[in-house]
């Protein structure tokens, strides 16, 4: 998760590359693309993108939605890290749209601004960054999330680029991880497969903890877990195989050799070589949609 101990570890893979965290905000994703090649800064030939407007039960949710510009294609909505839905995150959308996907990227701070509210995920470790965030992350409550997943992929199901005989999938970084377990079970009869990447507080002794979720869903699914994530909670990983064991649900659960944030390509800790491989498994999760 991202608390205190992550920030330090950042700080740790930034020193060892010789840069600042603020000088590494302001590279951006243009700047990274020798970390994040070969992603794509700009929609590649052959996708149709635009930013468009979800209706929900709490207001107008902004999102970024981009697919292969002919045909109907199983959709995919990502849930974006706690710096929120930024030129990284559709950078991200883009190579999984180019898969044959149509991918919805949501801003889950709707509720208080549109998007974007930071260029990059360092910029929230800001005390400035902290202070925006303050008062929109209480708004992000089960409930609330689920609220979200029902309004999503009733849009998406209305979408001519949407195959709606396949099923939906989710995906999720960081504080995105245990939002799609609970878009798995907001609509259990349209999601199908649910992918966390170093996600936050999927177990907790809450009975909506989402591991206790497993059960009243339909989903497949992947947990892509942080080596420094299990170091401070091991007991995660097994609570959560238990979990999907007990529920009847596939679920492929792995501690990966690097640190929170690895998978999210403006973060000062991406791997690229365990970021290919955690991608290639949700692609595998995904072509049982």
């Amino acid at each position: 998760m991202c608390d205190d101990l992550t920030a330090i570890e950042e700080q740790q893979a930034l020193d060892a590359r010789g840069i600042d965290r603020r000088s590494f905000a302001a590279l951006g994703v243009a700047g990274l693309g020798v970390l994040a090649a070969p992603l794509a800064a700009k929609a590649p030939a052959g996708l149709a993108e635009q930013m468009v407007t979800v209706t929900t039960p709490d207001g107008k949710l902004d999102a970024f939605f981009v697919h292969p510009a002919k045909g109907r294609h199983p959709a995919v909505i990502l849930w974006p890290d706690i710096a929120g839905l930024r030129e990284a995150y559709k950078v991200m959308a883009r190579r999984l749209a180019a898969d044959g996907h149509a991918v919805l990227v949501l801003n889950q701070y709707y509720r208080s601004a549109p998007a974007p509210h930071f260029d990059a995920i360092t910029q929230w470790r800001t005390s400035e960054g902290q202070a925006k965030l303050r008062p929109m992350i209480p708004l992000l409550t089960p409930e609330a999330i689920e609220r979200d997943a029902k309004a999503a992929v009733a849009w998406l199901d209305g979408q001519k680029a949407v195959d709606k005989k396949r099923g939906i999938g989710s995906s999720g970084y960081c504080m995105g991880g245990p939002f799609t377990v609970r878009t798995a079970h907001a609509v259990p009869g349209r999601v199908r497969a649910a992918a966390s990447f170093h996600g936050g507080s999927l177990v907790t002794d809450k009975p909506d903890s989402p591991h206790q979720l497993l059960k009243a869903t339909k989903a497949g699914y992947l947990f892509a877990i942080a080596r420094n994530d299990d170091a401070r909670s091991p007991g995660d990983k097994d609570a959560l195989r238990d979990a999907a064991k007990a529920a009847g649900r596939p679920a492929e659960v792995e501690v990966y050799p690097a640190d929170h944030g690895w998978c999210t390509i403006d973060s000062p800790v991406f791997d690229k070589v365990q970021a290919d491989r955690a991608w290639e498994r949700m692609l595998a999760l995904f072509r049982t949609l």
